[in-house]
């Protein structure tokens, strides 16, 4: 079973730039979104300091964040890549299900890729995520490269807003009408 201290920090500068993204957006009124905590039973506590020094985690966590971006309701993941092949091992299929479930309930379910050699972020839509699980369930790749994703969801550089998840959500919704 794993820890919480056997996956250390991983992904903690990403989801720290997003939830200051989320203050700013909320700030301006543009959304509302919640970083979810990940359900955890403590099994070690350093009396003195009384902070967690070893953890189990209690149940699959869905998403990273849940929230509303003006009136529309919007869960999205959060994940890190060093490289430029993106393992869909780091995608869950209990996330792949409640995205999707998300979905049929006309929200809008996405991930966020932060492609650290490169320092460039990527909104992934769900239907092209749902595209590269289901060729990997069918035997095809376990994984995704680069080069086959759209060009259009790399997030643009933007003064003040440090992971500008929102213009890739606004070309999602464009794409859907």
């Amino acid at each position: 079973m794993p820890t919480w201290n056997s996956r250390g920090l991983r992904g903690s500068t990403l989801e720290e730039f997003i939830n200051r993204t989320n203050e700013k957006y909320a700030e301006h009124n543009l959304a509302m979104i919640q970083k979810i905590p990940t359900p955890i039973t403590p099994i070690n506590i350093d009396k003195e300091t009384r902070h967690i020094t070893l953890a189990y985690f209690d149940q699959k966590s869905t998403v990273d964040y849940i929230g509303a971006v003006q009136g529309i309701p919007v869960c999205f993941d959060a994940k890190e890549c060093h490289t430029d092949t993106f393992p869909l091992a780091n995608v869950h299929a209990h996330q792949i299900q409640f995205m999707q479930d998300f979905e049929n309930q006309q929200g809008i379910s996405f991930i966020l890729i932060f492609y650290t050699q490169r320092d460039e972020f990527y909104y992934m839509p769900f239907r092209q995520l749902y595209e590269f699980w289901e060729r990997a369930q069918n035997g095809g790749r376990k994984s995704f490269r680069l080069e086959e994703l759209n060009p259009e969801f790399f997030l643009p550089k933007k003064s003040g807003i440090l992971v500008p998840y929102l213009e890739g959500l606004k070309k999602d919704l464009e794409l859907r009408d």
